[in-house]
């Protein structure tokens, strides 16, 4: 390991060291994903600082090296990230930086932040806009690229601005909501991947006196014994869906093997009209004519259906497997590693998992996790 100066050159190749930053070689990588597989990197920078993290990337790019460019895997809270055995050749960032700054309803959020720690801070706060989006794993930064969302709220009711690093143009860059194109599980820096590397987020919250958002979900809605539109207890909302989401194995746990995960590890299958009737066809073929999916509205004549039911109803129910990657006991959406998987048993289930499902229904699911040197 070495703590030393990180080097960076002006227009003009001259040395300007700026940081410090932390680095090994051939380091483990494993221990930095929820999974806890994957094998080394060549060379893994810790940055704490946003000059640290935007030094690391130049370098890594080559700007004013003559050594050129190098492979670089950015990693924050590692929870969605499946790495190959052998490993990223290459330079691993992790992003490790800190900053928690709320004024008024106006947060902002260094990519580093601890994504679940920086919801309850709001919530104590007496805001509303992220409460549903308790417990999920990972870091702030990671928020924007995929868009996250559950039990009825996404990212992109409530950022305003995510400031970026783009490695195309050289220069750290502000974008706007809509500069950052968010759709479904999706958004401008998964649409360009590997160009932008997230900074700093910046939200704009609610103060409703410190009720919730309007609760849109009806499985929230129904633990919570309200309507679909009811506000409650900011507070109230947020310990509900963490109790939601443990009972699916879906807030981090060291002892429990269910969460050895990237939570859903597959998308919800979003189907054309022409799609969905050919699926629900199949569907009442195999289960009976009386059988309805589960079915929403998913805008532009497209309705989305459950990843999890498809998986369930095609076989692959909880607790499925018998090797040391297994479908959780808690939810048919997470693939977990029971402690002694390596990644290649993890992809072994996660296709016959997509091979079974499109053998059923004709719908082939997609993951959710980033993959690194391998594929499904």
């Amino acid at each position: 390991m070495s703590h030393g100066p990180w080097p960076r050159r002006d227009a003009r190749g001259t040395d300007r060291t700026l940081v410090h930053v932390q680095e090994l070689h051939d380091a483990p990588l494993a221990p930095l994903t929820t999974f806890r597989l994957g094998g080394p990197a060549t060379r893994l920078v810790t940055a704490t600082t946003d000059a640290e993290v935007v030094a690391a990337v130049r370098a890594a790019d080559g700007w004013g090296s003559p050594g050129g460019a190098t492979p670089l895997l950015v990693i924050g809270g590692g929870s969605n990230l499946v790495i190959g055995d052998q490993g990223f050749e290459g330079t691993a960032l992790r992003i490790a930086t800190t900053g928690f700054h709320l004024d008024g309803t106006q947060l902002e959020l260094a990519a580093g932040e601890n994504w679940s720690d920086a919801v309850a801070r709001t919530v104590e706060a007496g805001l509303a806009g992220i409460e549903c989006l308790a417990g999920i794993p990972g870091s702030a930064g990671a928020t924007p690229i995929q868009n996250v969302g559950a039990y009825g709220q996404e990212v992109c009711d409530t950022i305003t601005e995510v400031v970026a690093y783009d490695r195309t143009r050289g220069e750290t860059v502000t974008l706007s909501a809509a500069e950052c194109a968010f759709t479904y599980r999706s958004s401008l820096f998964k649409h360009e991947p590997g160009r932008y590397v997230v900074l700093r987020v910046r939200f704009a919250l609610e103060d409703a006196g410190g009720l919730s958002a309007p609760i849109k979900y009806p499985e929230t809605a129904r633990a919570l014994g309200v309507e679909a539109g009811d506000r409650v207890p900011a507070a109230t909302a947020r310990e509900t869906v963490l109790r939601l989401r443990a009972g699916k194995g879906m807030v981090l746990d060291p002892a429990d093997h269910d969460t050895w995960s990237a939570g859903s590890f597959f998308h919800n299958p979003i189907l054309t009209d022409e799609a969905y009737a050919a699926f629900l066809a199949r569907v009442q073929d195999r289960l009976g004519p009386d059988t309805a999916p589960p079915a929403y509205p998913a805008g532009d004549g497209r309705t989305k259906t459950s990843a999890a039911w498809l998986i369930d109803k095609a076989g692959f129910t909880k607790g499925y497997g018998t090797g040391p990657a297994r479908i959780s006991t808690k939810h048919t959406l997470a693939l977990t590693n029971r402690g002694e998987a390596t990644t290649e048993d993890l992809l072994a289930l996660a296709r016959e998992v997509v091979a079974g499902v499109h053998a059923a229904f004709g719908v082939t699911l997609v993951n959710e996790p980033v993959t690194v040197g391998v594929s499904i």
